[in-house]
């Protein structure tokens, strides 16, 4: 599909908002000692789908306002934000890639090792991975504060930004909890993915952008984010989960099977186990977080899950919240260029990817 909104120009658009934002750090990140912190971070924030500030630019434009340098602005700070939070995940979930790179803390930790430096490479790569996570959280909330927008659109919209700022870390700790708890229902999964992912990566941004232009938050809006942003948001979570068993390492920027490997308690396994038999319920607990399975058990989970009917139910969900939240949008009262772009978006949020 080739998006109305001109994807691509959009995109562009967004990574030249980060790149300047970053640059304007540099005399205060000065000096040989933290460059490296600088270019990782420059590195870091170099891909990416930028799905969040086009929800985010959208909402924006849906509710009436106009085109321009601050929403791009307030809406690429977005990216800071999930840059945070997706360095704080690899280091959480032990994971070596991120976008078919070494993850920030592989990235630290090999430093270290180069140098020849005391200590554990470890624990340095980590502790640098989780300071450069912190610091890109505080840039997202200077990016967000000078993006130039109205002072009253920003302070109508402050409540949402805290809010979802908070979801994201009371979702991030919740996945902590759920792998602790090694067993989990698709309700608590749900949870989990809507507090870590889904919120935050589609009803919060649209919900921002809407009271941005709004300069109030408003009845209308909270249903198009709840009939609308809720259920892409639950959709895409659900894309991710099975992104991570079955998904092209091309294409995921991580190895096949690495969600296996890291035992996450998705949606999709939570589904799985309830549909198992007695010796396949076994298997997959057996396997599941294996930091060394190979080839042959990522096979048999994915056998598995296919066999409980796990993937296909995973994928009749996944179309009947986009129909649900794409027939939401035709009662919106927004733009309706909006309403196309909008309809693209949740589209490309929760597609199959070969």
């Amino acid at each position: 599909m080739t998006p109305s909104f001109q994807w691509d120009s959009f995109r562009t658009e967004v990574d030249r908002r980060l790149r300047a934002f970053v640059e304007r750090q540099r005399p205060l990140v000065g000096g040989p000692d933290l460059a490296p912190l600088l270019t990782a971070a420059e590195d870091f924030l170099a891909g990416g789908k930028r799905l969040r500030p086009a929800f985010c630019y959208w909402g924006w434009r849906g509710a009436g306002g106009e085109d321009g340098p601050e929403i791009c602005a307030a809406a690429a700070s977005l990216e800071l934000l999930q840059a945070s939070a997706l360095i704080h995940d690899d280091v959480m979930d032990s994971s070596d890639l991120r976008r078919g790179r070494p993850s920030a803390h592989k990235r630290f930790e090999a430093m270290h090792e180069e140098a020849g430096w005391r200590g554990s490479p470890a624990r340095f790569g980590e502790g640098a991975a989780v300071l450069l996570g912190s610091l890109l959280l505080v840039w997202s909330s200077e990016m967000w504060r000078a993006s130039g927008l109205p002072a009253e659109a920003l302070a109508a919209a402050e409540p949402v930004h805290d809010l979802m700022r908070t979801e994201l870390m009371c979702g991030q700790y919740l996945d902590l909890l759920e792998q602790a708890h090694g067993e989990s229902t698709f309700e608590s999964a749900l949870r989990v993915a809507l507090h870590k992912s889904g919120k935050y990566s589609v009803e919060q941004p649209l919900r921002l952008g809407l009271v941005l232009a709004a300069r109030r938050q408003e009845p209308w809006i909270d249903r198009l984010c709840v009939q609308y942003g809720h259920k892409v948001g639950i959709a895409f979570q659900l894309r991710d989960d099975i992104l991570g068993v079955f998904g092209n390492p091309a294409e995921t920027g991580k190895p096949a099977g690495d969600d296996l490997r890291e035992g996450k308690r998705t949606m999709l396994i939570a589904r799985t186990l309830s549909a198992a038999s007695e010796r396949q319920a076994a298997d997959v607990r057996r396997l599941l977080g294996d930091p060394a399975l190979d080839q042959e058990g990522v096979g048999r989970l994915r056998a598995i899950i296919e066999d409980t009917g796990a993937l296909a139910a995973g994928e009749e969900m996944i179309k009947r919240y986009l129909d649900d939240a794409l027939s939401s949008l035709e009662r919106a009262p927004i733009t309706p260029e909006a309403r196309r772009a909008l309809e693209e978006l949740a589209v490309a949020a929760t597609a199959r990817r070969s």
